[in-house]
């Protein structure tokens, strides 16, 4: 299950790595009628569940959690939410490479956490530590940190064109 479980916790970066190099060509693909941010987070969403049972499959679950894993998932799980109750779907689901208008947010966590989403999850991630091998957090890890930086490099001028 070792390398079916690394791929699976792997397996929405690719895609994520597509929508942003090329937007144009998922909007298109959506269609006219067809918020490319909702079919997105509909993606994200089955690929994220993809993630959870890969994880799932090589943990060892036990109960109390150890006390790190507290601060760790409620501060995780905050930012997330947070960034969410700020972005909305658009916002959070690639809007501004899709051609939306997205104003910019300043409201905590954003000019206080860099990339608050990513450090989020990857808080929420390390939380679960003695129950998921370090490897798959890691490699879980490291798709985030990777996105991180394809996401730092945006050049407005390769943003889609919505479809009229």
């Amino acid at each position: 299950m070792g390398i079916a479980a690394a791929i699976g916790v792997l397996s929405p970066f690719p895609f994520y790595y597509w929508l942003w190099t090329s937007p144009q060509t998922w909007v298109a693909l959506c269609g006219n009628g067809r918020d490319p941010c909702k079919v997105m987070a509909y993606v994200a969403h089955f690929l994220k569940l993809i993630q959870f049972l890969s994880l799932v499959s090589v943990s060892t679950i036990s109960w109390p959690p150890p006390l790190y894993f507290w601060p760790l998932i409620a501060f995780g799980q905050f930012l997330n939410f947070r960034v969410y109750q700020l972005l909305g779907e658009a916002g959070t689901y690639y809007g501004v490479r899709f051609g939306k208008n997205i104003p910019w947010v300043t409201e905590f966590p954003f000019g206080y956490i860099k990339d608050p989403q990513y450090v989020g999850s990857i808080l929420s991630l390390f939380a679960c530590l003695s129950w998921v091998p370090f490897l798959y957090i890691f490699l879980w890890t490291l798709g985030y940190v990777f996105m991180i930086h394809v996401e730092s490099k945006e050049d407005p001028a390769t943003r889609a064109k919505p479809l009229s």
